[in-house]
């Protein structure tokens, strides 16, 4: 409780509005900043009663009550204050009067407004603060944490009640406190690792002072996973490679096939995976051989070395000899400065593929064979060799022997080549896996496409069964691709009318006016003439099916008989 005499010192300073009464209810005290706030001059309000200033004032009450009353809202005329008022003491430590302090709402209001923006702009860094994904600690002048946010949490394993008001040393695993570091040197650090948290998390620390009126108030500390880090330049690593090679990614599981044939042809690539020899991958156009290539590279001793995939007949020759080996720079107009690494020199430790190699000219046919030969190569321009350790796999749908005969191709470089041969079986020779095939594909289109097939009809898959397939399973893919397009969304079953048509011409069997087919087919055919006539029908049946989009009316229209007959002729020949 004020002594009076402090109070008249206090009035004095003029520092604060402020009005004082003893105990007959005179005004003794006044500042001049009250007198200004009342806007009556000092000596017409001191001697006053309270209640002639201050009409129905509670000044009295308060000293007589001894109580204190803050903040209370009053109006003197037409002007509002805000007054605090409590009792004051004599010299012998009596009550013997009431002081009031005044603040102008004018003055109150703009300081609610500071307080509110403060508060807005408090709420907003600390939404700031928790939104990013920088884990954040701060600590104040002492050391003390002060904020942290959620992302710290996530990465520390630490909440709030385990950091706030703690030393900074409270998250360390392993190595010493920069925010202690920082406090005591007022210069910032960065990039410092430590270990954080119970789960030891390895982080990089960038910690800096926080200066406010050239006072240091405390230090702020971002921390950043080093997992995440090294994850993240993988990617970028992964992706670099990527833009320019296609990585190996499928193995031999992802080869859809159950027939004699492609059980064979896979062992016999699997063999071959685990050795460093040459592999040549020979099959017509469409059967799988890049699907090899990438199943060989992954189950070999290479499979986390680069992947490269050469299209050799994509290339003019003058490109794809730079491509292979590279060259140095000056090599020719144009040429990069500093030169370019080739595709064999990228692949070192790994695996190059080498797509179409039938296509390539006889003189890279003669720098491929010293590649193959002395496992080194020599840039476009240069004359030094540079050795590598490359695993080559080669791919072609042409005979090479045919093109060795025709001075086509390098008699030499098809026996480097040639080493471990792998015949990949056309579609026509492994007819039962077209079921498994089909099941696969459509699994792969609907995920594509966005729709919910189910299967292909009986009728559907006896037209797929007897086509001969000239495009292999790439032209399977093609075919069951469109006939997903054809369907209306809502159908789950692919029938005979979304299959686009299909020429049975070159099938097991003769067709109608196949005159050409016929010698082929009767020997082939045990039964006769009798046999060759049931073929002949199955055939029939089977187009005209297929070209009227399975509809059975339209067919026996076009065949000129009768319905039941034509019932009875499918059901014959196992159609229905």
């Amino acid at each position: 409780m004020f002594m009076y005499r402090e109070l008249e010192k206090i009035a004095a300073e003029n520092i604060n509005a402020m009005i004082g009464i003893n105990r007959l209810n005179q005004i003794v005290i006044c500042s001049l900043l009250a007198a200004e706030f009342l806007e009556i001059p000092v000596d017409k309000i001191l001697g006053k009663d309270i209640w002639q200033i201050i009409p129905n004032d509670s000044l009295p009450d308060i000293r007589d009550s001894e109580r204190i009353e803050f903040n209370h809202f009053c109006r003197v005329g037409t002007k509002m204050f805000i007054a605090s008022r409590m009792p004051y003491q004599d010299d012998h430590g009596h009550v013997s009067g009431a002081v009031a302090f005044l603040q102008d709402t004018e003055e109150f209001n703009e300081l609610k407004v500071r307080v509110n923006t403060l508060e807005e702009v408090r709420i907003l860094l600390s939404a700031i603060i928790n939104s990013t994904q920088d884990a954040i600690s701060v600590v104040d002048e002492n050391g003390l944490g002060l904020i942290i946010n959620p992302a710290y949490t996530r990465l520390t394993g630490l909440t709030a009640n385990d950091v706030i008001g703690k030393p900074p040393t409270v998250d360390i695993a392993e190595g010493e406190s920069m925010h202690m570091q920082v406090l005591n040197t007022r210069l910032p650090v960065k990039g410092v690792c430590m270990k954080v948290g119970p789960k030891r998390k390895e982080v990089i620390v960038n910690v800096a002072p926080i200066i406010v009126s050239g006072q240091l108030r405390g230090t702020v500390g971002v921390l950043h996973d080093i997992s995440e880090i090294h994850r993240l330049s993988e990617e970028l690593e992964r992706a670099k490679r990527l833009i320019r090679h296609l990585e190996a990614k499928y193995t031999f599981s992802d080869i859809v096939g159950d027939s004699e044939a492609i059980k064979a042809t896979i062992e016999q690539a699997r063999r071959a995976a685990v050795t460093p020899a040459t592999v040549l991958l020979c099959g017509e156009s469409g059967t799988g051989k890049e699907l090899f290539a990438h199943a060989i590279h992954r189950s070999s001793e290479r499979q986390k070395g680069q992947f490269i995939r050469v299209n050799c007949s994509a290339l003019a020759e003058s490109l794809l000899e730079s491509e292979l080996f590279g060259y140095v720079e000056g090599a020719f107009t144009g040429a990069k400065r500093g030169g370019k690494a080739g595709l064999f020199e990228e692949a070192d430790g790994g695996t190059i593929f080498l797509d179409e190699i039938g296509e390539i000219s006889l003189n890279l046919q003669a720098k491929l064979l010293r590649v193959l030969q002395e496992r080194e190569i020599v840039k476009v321009g240069d004359n030094r060799p540079l050795n590598l350790d490359v695993r080559v796999i080669t791919a072609t749908n042409v005979n090479l022997e045919a093109e060795l005969r025709a001075g086509r191709f390098r008699e030499d470089l098809y026996y480097r080549l040639n080493v471990i041969p792998v015949f990949i079986p056309p579609l026509r020779q492994r007819r039962d896996d077209i079921p498994l095939l089909v099941h696969h594909l459509i699994g792969s289109f609907n995920q594509e496409y966005g729709r919910c097939v189910e299967r292909v009809s009986d009728e559907a898959l006896q037209i797929l069964m007897e086509y001969h397939w000239p495009g292999n399973v790439r032209e399977l893919e093609n075919i069951l691709g469109r006939a997903i397009i054809n369907m209306r969304i809502g159908e789950t079953v692919i029938e005979l009318q979304h299959i686009p048509f299909l020429s049975l011409a070159n099938a097991n069997y003769p067709e109608v006016g196949f005159v050409n087919s016929v010698q082929s087919s009767v020997a082939k055919e045990e039964g006769g003439f009798e046999g060759l006539q049931r073929q002949w029908e199955r055939a029939i049946l089977l187009v005209t099916l297929q070209r009227n989009g399975g509809n059975k009316m339209k067919t026996a229209q076009e065949l000129k008989m009768s319905i039941r007959n034509l019932y009875y002729k499918l059901e014959r020949h196992a159609l229905i």
